[in-house]
């Protein structure tokens, strides 16, 4: 760790030192104020007593004659981005890395962010939304093998916060590009071993020990190994992504996490799509079945990710449909989605989407039609319709609600925008969902002002229109507002809102995670050099 900070320190001394090369960077920093208020039940240290946190990040990068030179500050302070119940405090060197092309070849040490084929298999990546960083700390060669030929091989740790899980991962890559005749290909094929720690596996050992019935009892693997292959195929305006992946026998947690289990997974995903001027088509599917990948069972939610799972179905961007967003399933579970587009002409377009998501054993878990229409052959106007039918398990996917039925909901709304000059424009969403369900019932409005690029101003309502009184956290009809406001200048960037959030799944910036209610202050700033 001394080394990366004399590093870090290093990339830190006047630009004017490394003439010869290049050296830029980014800043990013979050500061929450929390309220307290009657929607935060129980006892949170956020709001009764730290009040404020922050998550700062600080990056450095230095190019030069075929060196590449990456480092990152992360600094916590009372931050609940990880978990929204608690906070975390802490200073490090997030991540640091050297690059060296030399011809064909490239060797990066340090912290190493990729995946193999989708990430089905293996994907090291950062998603400050979600505060997940799981780099791979280690070594990577990437090796150019003639024109159409690229072979990747690394080993490492994976990251976990400011220290490692101590399993050790190892993994190669090959991958080919092609054009035959008037087809193009890029099949790939990866392999993954990942080998437990002692540590790791003497608490695997303990628990299975523990189990009263010998018959659940079953001797651990040291060693797991994983396969994958995967080939993207493209003719004219057709597109064609298949990915088959295996890993061999290991100890899992159960469908319950009460127990552990010996079996092997698997995952097969394919998406197809065709489009032409005016009309496309997508399909895709996914069929998973036992392939949790982490550094160890012993780590549960998203601790000691390996991989990442495409998720099948379509994340909305509208609020209340995305509280009910269905996360990609590990264990058990069969995914489709078609979509259509037609557009009749540059000014309109319809679209539709089916998606249909079980259980391997038919049990129900997602369903969605959608229907929606956008229209701006209207001079400086924009409008947007559409309607939505969800179904959705809350118990499953929001595993903290247990006893709950399925959420049936069908969702109008609309968005229509006015242009007023050149830089200037309003923006109006409405929305409705009438469900019986989780809260009941809500309707949400928002008006939002944009003045290109500098400014932009919104306020929103969501509000509890027909509470569901079965569920212990509805008490009243309650208003969900928010005051936002956003100043850019040039690379600069702040943000302030006052935030009243209800208790669910939010998604920002594409990404979303379920969050307890939060009531205060957040404020973002951003900046790149």
């Amino acid at each position: 760790m001394n080394k990366a900070i004399i590093l870090f320190l290093a990339l830190c001394l006047p630009a004017h030192l490394f003439a010869q090369g290049t050296f830029s960077g980014d800043i990013q920093t979050n500061i929450n104020f929390f309220q307290k208020s009657p929607i935060i039940v129980g006892a949170n240290p956020n709001y009764d007593h730290f009040l404020t946190g922050s998550e700062t990040w600080v990056s450095l990068r230095y190019n030069v004659k075929g060196w590449t030179i990456n480092a990152r500050a992360d600094i916590f302070n009372n931050s609940n981005l990880k978990d929204p119940s608690n906070s975390l405090t802490g200073y490090g060197i997030g991540s640091y890395s050297v690059s060296r092309e030399l011809e064909d070849l490239t060797i990066t040490a340090g912290y190493i962010y990729g995946q193999i084929g989708s990430g089905i298999l293996f994907r090291s990546y950062e998603d400050r939304g979600l505060q997940i960083d799981n780099a791979l700390v280690g070594l990577e060669l990437k090796y150019k093998l003639g024109k159409n030929v690229l072979l990747k091989g690394f080993t490492g740790q994976q990251k976990n916060l400011f220290d490692k899980y101590k399993p050790v991962m190892r993994g190669f890559v090959a991958e080919g590009d092609y054009n035959v005749n008037k087809v193009h290909l890029i099949p790939g094929v990866g392999v993954l071993n990942r080998t437990l720690d002692d540590a790791s596996m003497n608490l695997i050992a303990s628990s299975i020990n523990g189990y009263a019935d010998t018959a659940d009892r079953f001797l651990p693997r040291w060693n797991m190994y994983g396969l994958t292959a995967y080939n993207t195929l493209t003719y004219k305006s057709l597109s064609w992504y298949a990915e088959g992946s295996y890993k061999t026998h290991e100890a899992i947690a159960n469908s319950t996490g009460s127990k552990l289990v010996d079996q092997s997974g698997n995952v097969e995903y394919t998406t197809l799509s065709y489009g032409k001027k005016g009309f496309a088509m997508n399909l895709a599917c996914k069929r998973t079945e036992n392939f949790l990948m982490r550094t160890s069972p012993n780590e549960k939610l998203l601790n000691g990710m390996v991989n990442w799972q495409p998720v099948v179905a379509r994340q909305r961007p509208q609020r209340l449909m995305s509280r009910y967003t269905p996360a990609s399933q590990d264990l058990s579970e069969m995914a489709y989605t078609v979509d259509g587009l037609y557009s009749p002409n540059d000014g309109t377009n319809f679209s539709a989407t089916y998606t249909h998501i079980n259980k391997l054993d038919n049990t129900e878990l997602y369903r969605e039609a959608l229907a929606d229409v956008y229209y701006s052959s209207l001079k400086s106007w924009k409008f947007q319709f559409g309607v939505q039918y969800m179904e959705y398990n809350i118990q499953l996917y929001q595993s903290a609600k247990v006893d709950m039925p399925i959420v049936y909901a069908i969702t109008p709304y609309t968005e229509i925008t006015y242009r007023l000059n050149d830089t200037k424009s309003l923006r109006l969403e409405l929305q409705y969902m009438s469900t019986k369900q989780d809260f009941g019932s809500w309707a949400y409005a928002l008006l939002e002002y944009n003045f290109v690029p500098k400014f932009s101003i919104s306020v929103s309502d969501m509000y509890n229109i027909t509470p569901n009184y079965d569920n212990p956290l509805v008490t009243k009809a309650e208003h969900y507002y928010s005051v936002y406001g956003a100043f850019t200048k040039g690379a600069h960037r702040l943000s302030l809102a006052y935030v009243k959030q209800v208790a669910g799944i939010n998604c920002t910036g594409g990404v979303c995670r379920y969050e307890p209610a939060f009531s205060g202050i957040r404020s973002t700033f951003t900046t790149s050099f």
